[in-house]
């Protein structure tokens, strides 16, 4: 007699007739399918439960199933362990109001975060512009990874999304606000602000622009600006995403310029910049001018402000300079800026010289735009990451997008950014307009002006008694540059910023 197990179910063979035999097999078979298919949906509930309850609960068995099912993928960098919270006791709250566009923001939050830190304050997440030209009614978590924030400072400084109701107007407290003092080093903050803080308890800054000193600022200070900008402001995940995928899109069709073009309506107005526009069009810049009542300089000449290098190129002259700096007709340029004043017509000659220009609008669709129209600081964030990213970034003003811009470029190994010495372009461009200057002859001297100005390490310049006319601290920010002996060799007298 033979007797076989299957499955566990001993079958005596010599009694069962063969279909039966091949029925009890399917049988086991069977069993045997359906047992591991109910092992596995209840292993998959499982995990779909306890991602549910606590997302990192089951990583490791989501982990494995991954490794079993799929091809082994390049191993992904954890991020790193946060630091220990930072033990202080706190002399107060500094609550701050940042003015300006998106870039101007930003550079204030580096300079609060250190100010908090300087006087053991509690910093209250930053309240964004929404009163300014833009009107962009976007929040601070609606542009930059809130938790992240908060999270990767700990261990420096204590920040809380808002104030206590015990300090709000409900409860009767009203807090003391002031602007602080522009350029201010840390003795100011010490020896004005502290007090302040100590009688308050609660400080609120309604100003925030350019309120820490470029230079004579203790180097773990200037170190913490660099780690506020470099690391802990990172922008959204939905702002990620679609910043990189234009990168992607541009590198995908080969090196790219990100030209900055500061021509836009808010900038001709406040600046008084008129050259190439139409009477008609100067008359309405001037009445945008007048009708903000804190913009103090109403009347402006504009060619006076033009020919002392004040005003932004227009996109007729960006064409004769990107010719001039040697970039061929196929160069694919990407127009980091907003609605150009003049819009297609003003672009014309710049497409004529460079057809293979542009924009986030016409990378990308109106579905996926969609979200951040009518946010203008999103909208530039998405500038600022495809600026950061490209090959070449030429800005044709220094503001502050300019500014910080060349700053990460310099932070990421000194990647090549065109700074242009405008005084002496509009120079050239009025001689080359005028026939006293060949093409030949503009050329030479355009790249001569511009050979030591691609962003290559170099010393601040410092202007005593003039901080505005120095080299702005988030430009160049060289003590986060270079560790060691090795910064006075990359940041020798010879390398120095020159003036313009």
């Amino acid at each position: 007699m033979e007797v076989r197990s299957e499955g566990g179910i001993q079958v005596r063979c010599d009694k069962l007739p063969a279909p039966v035999i091949a029925r009890t097999r399917l049988q086991v078979w069977f069993i045997r399918v359906c047992s591991s298919l109910f092992l596995w949906t209840c292993l998959v509930q499982l995990v779909a439960v306890g991602e549910l309850w606590h997302p990192h609960l089951l990583s490791n068995i989501t982990n494995r199933i991954s490794a079993i099912t799929q091809d082994p993928l390049p191993a992904v960098p954890s991020p790193p362990p946060l630091l220990p919270a930072r033990n202080y006791t706190s002399n107060g709250f500094l609550r701050v109001s940042c003015n300006g566009g998106l870039n101007q923001m930003r550079a204030a939050i580096c300079d609060m975060v250190t100010v908090a830190r300087l006087l053991n304050l509690t910093l209250v997440v930053p309240e964004l512009d929404k009163t300014s030209f833009w009107a962009d009614p976007s929040n601070f978590e609606d542009i930059f990874d809130v938790r992240h924030f908060i999270d990767s400072l700990r261990d420096e400084v204590r920040i809380v999304r808002r104030l206590p109701k015990m300090f709000s107007r409900k409860y009767g407290h009203k807090p003391f606000e002031m602007p602080p003092v522009s350029w201010s080093n840390e003795r100011y903050y010490l020896e004005q602000i502290l007090p302040l803080i100590s009688k308050h308890k609660v400080l609120h800054f309604n100003r925030t622009d350019a309120r820490v000193a470029n230079n004579w600022i203790p180097l773990d200070l200037q170190k913490l600006r660099c780690r506020v900008n470099f690391q802990a402001l990172k922008f959204t995940p939905q702002i990620e995403t679609l910043g990189y995928k234009l990168v992607r899109i541009l590198q995908e069709k080969g090196p790219f310029v990100a030209l900055h073009l500061r021509y836009e309506m808010d900038m001709l107005a406040f600046s008084g910049c008129t050259h190439g526009c139409t009477e008609e069009e100067a008359a309405e810049l001037k009445r945008l001018r007048y009708a903000y009542p804190w913009w103090r300089e109403k009347e402006i000449v504009s060619e006076e402000k033009r020919s002392h290098g004040l005003c932004p190129l227009t996109p007729e002259e960006s064409a004769l300079l990107l010719q001039a700096l040697g970039f061929h007709k196929d160069t694919q340029i990407y127009i980091a800026a907003g609605e150009i004043y003049g819009s297609e017509r003003r672009l014309a000659p710049l497409r004529a010289a460079f057809p293979r220009i542009v924009k986030k609008e016409s990378l990308l669709s109106l579905e996926e735009l969609q979200q951040f129209q009518n946010h203008s600081s999103q909208m530039a964030a998405l500038d600022f990451i495809v600026s950061v990213a490209s090959n070449t970034f030429v800005p044709t003003y220094d503001g502050n997008m300019a500014k910080l811009v060349e700053g990460h470029r310099r932070y990421l190994g000194f990647k090549k950014s065109i700074l242009l010495d405008r005084k002496r372009l509009v120079e050239l461009l009025d001689m080359h307009l005028n026939g006293t200057l060949s093409w030949n002859e503009f050329s030479v001297a355009v790249r001569s002006t511009h050979e030591k100005r691609m962003g290559q390490p170099t010393r601040r310049r410092v202007v005593a008694d003039k901080p505005k006319e120095e080299d702005y601290f988030y430009a160049n920010p060289q003590e986060c540059l270079c560790e060691g002996t090795n910064c006075d060799d990359l940041l020798s007298p010879s390398n120095s910023s020159e003036g313009g």
